[in-house]
C-alpha cells in the first residue's frame, strides 16, 4: 500500500523504516518505554508496518499484527510531536482501517489517552470483554 496525503505518504515498505526513528519515539512512549529495542526490533520484523513520510523523513509509524481472516491489532501508533494537529494520525488510521486487508476483520487496539480518536473509526470501549496477560519481562519488573 503507498497513499500520498498532502505532502505525506503513507506506505507499507518496510524498507523505508527509520528504525532509529521508530525506537526513539516507543523509548518515550507510555505503552512501550519498557519493552526492550530487541522486542521492538522483532516485532517490526513480524508484522505489517506503515510508515508516514514527509520526503525522506519518517514522521509516524503504525505496527498491524493480524491473522488475516478474522481479526487485526493495531499497536505502536505515533506521529512525531512536531507534526500533531495536521491530521496525519487520522489520515494513517483511516488508511489502514479502509484497506480491503482490514475493512472486514475485526480490530483491536489499546489506548490510554485516544479513544476519541479512535472512537472516529468505530472502536468501541468494552471493559467487560477483554483482559490481557503482560509479558513475564513486564510482570518481572513490578514485582522487583
Amino acid at each position: 500500500m503507498e497513499i500520498t496525503w498532502n505532502q505525506f505518504v503513507i506506505s507499507d515498505n518496510k524498507e523505508r523504516l527509520d528504525v532509529d526513528v521508530i525506537i526513539g519515539f516507543l523509548s518515550r512512549s507510555y505503552w512501550a518505554n519498557k519493552r526492550p529495542e530487541e522486542r521492538t526490533l522483532r516485532a517490526i520484523e513480524n508484522s505489517v508496518c506503515y510508515g508516514v513520510y514527509e520526503g525522506r523523513k519518517q514522521v509516524g509509524f503504525a505496527r498491524v499484527i493480524t491473522d488475516n481472516a478474522t481479526m487485526f491489532y493495531l499497536c505502536d501508533v505515533f506521529i512525531d510531536e512536531n507534526y500533531r494537529g495536521m491530521g496525519i494520525g487520522k489520515k494513517l488510521v483511516e488508511s489502514l482501517i479502509t484497506c480491503d486487508d482490514y475493512k472486514d476483520l475485526v480490530g483491536l487496539l489499546g489506548t490510554k489517552d485516544a479513544h476519541e480518536l479512535y472512537k472516529q473509526y468505530d472502536f468501541e470501549h468494552d471493559p467487560e470483554r477483554y483482559m490481557r496477560r503482560m509479558p513475564d519481562y513486564v510482570r518481572n519488573m513490578a514485582r522487583n
